[in-house]
């Protein structure tokens, strides 16, 4: 059995769960969740438990059993506390500020540019280096931050651009003849 499939996921307070078939419909405080799983993927309600099934060991069902626990937890910590994923600008003049509910990034190039936000998504900025991506849906939420990311993608020979918090780039020497001085 999968470790991850096999553990129970704890509904809390304020959280409805309605299970029709193989299309699972999560409500909290944040919003609502709702999505289609494979129908050969049992999904179980007991108390304040929801418990995930597979009914063989094939390799497709063993693919689909911890994944769809795993997405099944995530609509409900997203309709609870919700995601959030965190970008920072590193670079000189790179800033970020909010526009309304627009994110306007001046990041290098000759314009600035301005990012609409899905619906379920908001900008957040502290200070003028630090954009933050928040959502109920964690899959939306990343991809969001990563189509921010892409706007100037960090380079590897100055460290310049937009990069997750944390992430560690790894930077590359440059030119051979810039650093030993005159060539013979």
């Amino acid at each position: 059995m999968s470790r991850v499939g096999r553990a129970p996921i704890a509904i809390p307070l304020g959280v409805e769960v309605k299970i029709e078939d193989c299309f699972v419909t999560v409500k909290g405080p944040r919003g609502e969740l709702s999505r289609k799983f494979h129908q050969e993927i049992s999904i179980r309600r007991a108390d304040n438990m929801l418990q995930v099934e597979r009914p063989s060991d094939s390799h497709t069902h063993r693919s689909l059993h911890g994944t769809t626990r795993s997405l099944l937890a995530n609509m409900v910590q997203g309709v609870t506390t919700g995601f959030q994923r965190s970008l920072e600008l590193s670079g000189v003049g790179y800033r970020a500020q909010k526009s309304g509910e627009n994110l306007v990034l001046q990041v290098g190039y000759s314009h600035p540019v301005e990012m609409t936000p899905p619906s379920g998504i908001s900008f957040q900025t502290e200070g003028t280096g630090r954009v933050i991506v928040a959502g109920i849906d964690k899959e939306l939420v990343g991809q969001i931050a990563s189509k921010v990311k892409d706007v100037r993608r960090v380079d590897p020979y100055k460290g310049k651009g937009i990069r997750y918090s944390g992430e560690v780039v790894r930077r590359k020497a440059g030119k051979a003849g810039k650093v030993g001085g005159k060539k013979k």
